[in-house]
């Protein structure tokens, strides 16, 4: 047995979380650090570019951003990456929008905002749990 074996920890998924609002990615990649590897975007096209380089179980995104918003970013994210689960966070929710989120992105789930951490923590862990059953 090598010394290091007993200190490796087990390998935490992987979350994105794309937001152009820095206080916001702070509180929330504090609040799953825990759980979660966390890497963060500030905005729809820095996400992109990340998607390509490494793969994440979750993702969650603002809707409203400069330069792109988040539904969109999510539709194209389905595309590519499929099993990776999707999670939108908004100020408001139109029905129109809702159809769209559902139809278009597929989302896992969407959360209003305010976003209390405690459910954001729950449905992420959610999230990859439905990620990780359908891989």
């Amino acid at each position: 047995m090598y010394p290091d074996e007993t200190t490796a920890e087990p390998e935490k998924d992987a979350v994105l979380i794309v937001d152009d609002e820095a206080s916001i990615l702070d509180a929330f990649s504090a609040a799953l650090s825990n759980h979660f590897d966390v890497t963060t975007a500030t905005s729809a096209r820095a996400a992109d570019f990340i998607l390509q380089k490494k793969a994440f179980k979750v993702v969650i995104a603002d809707h409203l951003m400069p330069g792109g918003n988040g539904m969109s970013f999510l539709v194209r994210a389905r595309e590519e990456f499929p099993h990776m689960q999707r999670i939108l966070v908004t100020g408001y929710m139109k029905p129109e929008m809702l159809i769209r989120s559902v139809n278009e992105a597929a989302l896992f789930r969407y959360l209003l905002k305010p976003v209390s951490l405690a459910e954001l923590i729950k449905v992420v862990q959610e999230a990859a749990a439905a990620s990780g059953a359908a891989n």
